[in-house]
């Protein structure tokens, strides 16, 4: 009885039941649902709402705080595993397609959104994206929450502020990030009381407007980005426990509450702050460490999305009887890794992107239309592995520099990225027995588990 109530207090747990009662709504009262929706967005517009200040804050604060020549380090090890795992996603997406060939046999009708052409029009060439990752003005860019150019410029300030702390050893500005960003945890957590009733919504929502019927059109296509993503995170998995030596199978435990916010909001943005708790607080791995490697990887590391579209390239491919040259199928994973690194992680891109991919390599756009009627399924794929995949990373990079607390990791302790009042929003953290971590931020407390 008492580990039914402690998992019914899990916020995973209660986000799942809310998931599963919210689709039933849906799907019996039908387009009526759709009242709901308001609430669903008022819940993501306030984790959204956070997500600016809470990449600056953890940015500048990890790369401001180091010492020696570990921003250097890090930064390598973090771009070498989030390039490296990228592109094995592109390769894999184009050997799945070649396998399943989801575009064969397809019959596409209706017409493009207007708009979304117009967008696809407007969008740039490679070289214009690259440039596009440095903003001239960074309030502009914090205004319309373009993550690349925020992250950039909170690397350069990170690492401009570090070179003045060891000039001057004056730590006031670090140590007033490092409170922003507590104060912004904090918050977020507040926000995430409502979880249930966001998720709720937004599932009811979508069931009585579309129901399930919409799956049925492209289920290869679907079928190829499940495959992709489960074969991705084994070969993740594999990997992590190889060099780190950790036990995989306590991972689906670690990764279930910030897995039910992915795949039932589809939006790494808005998860990113529940990631960011568990890694620390659940895997282990050290506050600055996670600051770091979570943070550029919420726009860098979308694995799920570089896997996603890929097989949408190869799709409308097949999809449109197009031959695609060597030179062709390179340029299009190219194409999608660097479209992963420059489009906002939220709901609702996908569109845009798919149709500026067809227009790139000469695709069918018309094909583009059974893509964008799916597209909820497919995020919810492509988010579960983005997510995740950064958590991964993190461990990879935490274990190179020894940054994980094994102790954390089995469960003996517990790591709390900040600390909270004793009615504060988790109660697991409330308790006479805190005590100093060694890997976390001076900030961060652990508490030893009673059995």
């Amino acid at each position: 009885m008492k580990t039914l109530k402690k998992s019914c207090r899990s916020m995973a747990t209660q986000i799942a039941i809310a998931a599963i009662a919210g689709i039933v709504f849906g799907l019996i009262v039908g387009e009526w649902a759709s009242n709901l929706k308001f609430i669903g967005d008022l819940f993501i517009r306030l984790i959204q709402m956070s997500i600016v200040p809470l990449v600056m804050a953890s940015v500048i604060f990890a790369t401001g705080s180091m010492t020696g020549s570990g921003v250097g380090k890090m930064a390598f090890r973090t771009f070498k595993w989030m390039i490296g795992f990228s592109l094995i996603a592109a390769v894999l997406a184009v050997a799945l397609s070649v396998l399943i060939n989801p575009g064969g046999g397809q019959v596409f009708t209706g017409e493009i959104d207007s708009s979304l052409q117009k967008d696809a029009s407007q969008s740039t060439g490679w070289q214009e994206t690259i440039t596009a990752f440095v903003s001239t003005n960074i309030f502009e860019a914090m205004s319309s929450a373009t993550m690349v150019p925020i992250i950039v410029f909170s690397l350069i300030f990170g690492m401009a502020l570090n070179k003045h702390v060891q000039k001057t050893q004056n730590r006031l500005l670090v140590d007033f990030f490092d409170q922003a960003q507590q104060v912004v945890l904090l918050t977020i957590r507040l926000i995430m009381y409502i979880a249930p009733i966001g998720v709720f919504a937004l599932l009811a929502s979508l069931a009585g407007d579309v129901g399930f019927a919409v799956v049925t059109t492209a289920l290869k296509y679907l079928g190829a980005t499940l495959i992709g993503v489960l074969i991705l995170t084994v070969l993740f998995v594999i990997v992590v426990s190889a060099r780190t030596g950790l036990s995989p199978l306590k991972l689906p435990a670690k990764l279930a509450e910030q897995t039910a916010v992915a795949i039932t909001t589809t939006s790494s943005a808005v998860t990113f702050p529940t990631v960011l708790k568990n890694t620390v607080e659940k895997v282990g791995v050290s506050k600055r460490c996670a600051d770091f490697t979570l943070s550029v990887g919420l726009t860098m590391g979308s694995y799920g999305a570089v896997l996603n579209y890929t097989i949408a390239i190869m799709f409308l491919a097949q999809a449109g009887n197009v031959d695609l040259t060597i030179g062709q199928i390179i340029m299009g994973m190219g194409l999608a890794i660097l479209l992963n690194m420059g489009t906002i992680t939220v709901p609702g891109g996908f569109p845009v992107v798919a149709l500026f991919l067809a227009s790139a390599l000469n695709l069918p756009i018309e094909a583009v239309g059974l893509l964008i009627a799916v597209d909820w399924f497919a995020g919810i794929f492509r988010t579960f592995v983005n997510v995740n995949g950064d958590t991964f990373v993190a461990m990879l990079v935490a274990n190179a520099s020894d940054e994980i607390d094994r102790d954390v990791y089995a469960g003996t302790k517990q790591a709390i990225v900040e600390e909270l009042p004793q009615d504060g929003v988790d109660n697991e953290s409330a308790g006479p027995g805190r005590a100093p971590g060694p890997v976390t931020a001076s900030t961060s407390t652990t508490t030893e588990s009673r059995t």
